[in-house]
């Protein structure tokens, strides 16, 4: 029997190159199939074709189609973010330069959990989470002069997204106040966050109301005693507002409370010139969640939890020998362990660098001022039209709305009817208690025609 070939190695490009193509090939059949933002059929019909086109999971001899039969059957079977209509989560269309990245290591396979398996990542590593965490602290180094060589200089870790990183800051905030250390989050905050608190033992959360959707800092003057977490959001997932970040800043710090804020979604309002004010505050924060796979068209997994105070991260130390032993870490052989607490991860890193390079800050602020601008013009059309209602103006990108008049039971039924046909993707949220489909417009080539035709479309759906 011949050995498969390796895609890393002397011949490892000369295999890969028509392997590409096979794949590309059966992406573009696949979408052909499709045809529109997602199979349609729902659930049962979904299973049933992608069960025929597997067939047997582990034959006895191996198919040399498989690669093609299964690409073209999972790109079939896949929502498209690119697709205009594919608006309803916070699922960005990917930059082809990123995922070109990611075929790299994919290719390379480094594993950051030690320098000898990841020389070069490591260092990019080192060198894109520090310049991206200097971005979260700005306002703080600004006003501190050059601490470049500070231990206290903030730093991040990648992850594998917000939940992760909200885990992360939880389990910081442990280690910095104690095992009684109680979180305080509105119920707009991601579901991650009481869950995290559940997940390491923390005392019940307190859930503050919020019944205009983000955080009233006066809801926060009558607090329980003892140290507090605060987590405040900076992009609700269901409408993309942002909290108060001053003023729940301030009470942090009178009442010596510990900041986290949640900024998934809204982080990426950074890169913006436009927008970047909007994230005032930020960089008060103890440490911040951020996610390039949401407002910075990275493939998943892009996530990132920012630190104001490196020394932090010491909590996360661990020694394994065979990864870390001490006489290599003395013979300067760097420490890659406690950047994380999975061991074998991807350097995900590679496609932010490279993304971050080729774009740079105008690219990337052009990008998310487009679509915030499209969120406005949608959220004008749903204005503009009788039968339908406006939630409110969008803060980020994402617009609520629904069929003037129409019962709850009505819109989920419009949603749903959708996703069986195949011919939109929409969200849904609760908000002043009602149910609104949600559009999350993340996809900077979308036109003023795919908005009205979405529009159009969920009208022509809308039982009269």
């Amino acid at each position: 029997m011949n050995t498969p070939p390796l895609a890393s190695g002397p011949e490892g490009p000369d295999e890969l190159r028509p392997l590409l193509d096979t794949v590309l090939d059966a992406l573009g059949e696949g979408a052909r199939l499709r045809n529109g933002p997602l199979p349609a059929g729902g659930p049962p019909e979904v299973a049933e074709r992608m069960r025929a086109a597997v067939g047997d999971v582990l034959p006895q001899e191996g198919d040399p189609q498989a690669l093609r039969r299964l690409v073209r059957a999972l790109a079939k079977g896949s929502a498209d973010p690119a697709d205009p209509f594919c608006a309803a989560h916070l699922h960005c269309p990917p930059l082809a330069v990123a995922a070109a990245a990611d075929l790299a290591v994919s290719v390379l396979n480094p594993s950051m959990d030690s320098w000898d398996q990841a020389p070069a990542a490591s260092e990019l590593e080192a060198l894109v989470t520090r310049a991206l965490a200097d971005e979260v602290y700005a306002e703080t180094l600004r006003g501190a002069g050059n601490c470049a060589t500070s231990p206290h200089r903030p730093d991040a870790l990648l992850t594998t997204g917000g939940t992760e990183s909200n885990q992360l800051a939880l389990l910081l905030a442990r280690e910095t106040l104690g095992p009684g250390v109680r979180l305080v989050c509105g119920e707009n905050a991601h579901h991650s966050l009481p869950r995290s608190a559940w997940l390491l033992g923390l005392p019940e959360p307190v859930i503050v109301p919020t019944p205009h959707g983000t955080l009233d800092p006066a809801a926060l003057e009558t607090l329980p005693p003892g140290p507090l977490l605060i987590a405040a959001t900076a992009g609700t997932t269901d409408a993309g507002l942002i909290d108060p970040l001053p003023e729940i800043a301030a009470l942090c710090a009178h009442r010596g409370a510990r900041l986290h804020v949640d900024a998934a979604y809204g982080g990426g309002l950074l890169f913006s010139a436009r927008h970047r004010a909007e994230l005032t505050g930020l960089s008060t924060a103890d440490t911040v969640t951020l996610d390039l796979h949401k407002l910075g068209w990275q493939p998943v997994a892009a996530g990132l939890l920012a630190v104001r105070d490196a020394q932090d991260l010491a909590a996360l130390t661990h020694r394994a020998d065979y990864l870390n032993a001490d006489d290599d870490t003395e013979a300067g052989l760097p420490d890659l362990l406690g950047r994380s607490l999975r061991t074998t991860r991807r350097p995900d890193i590679l496609k932010i660098a490279v993304t971050l390079k080729t774009l740079g800050r105008t690219g990337l602020g052009a990008l998310v001022d487009q679509v915030c601008e499209q969120a406005q013009e949608f959220a004008q059309l749903v204005h503009d039209h009788p039968d339908f209602e406006l939630h409110a103006p969008p803060t980020i990108s994402t617009v609520l709305f629904r069929p003037a008049g129409a019962p709850d039971d009505a819109v989920a039924a419009v949603r749903r009817q959708l996703l069986q046909d195949g011919r939109a993707v929409l969200g849904r949220a609760r908000a002043a208690h009602r149910l609104w489909l949600k559009a999350t417009l993340l996809n900077p080539t979308t036109r003023p025609a795919d908005l009205a035709g979405l529009l159009h479309l969920v009208e022509g759906t809308t039982p009269r």
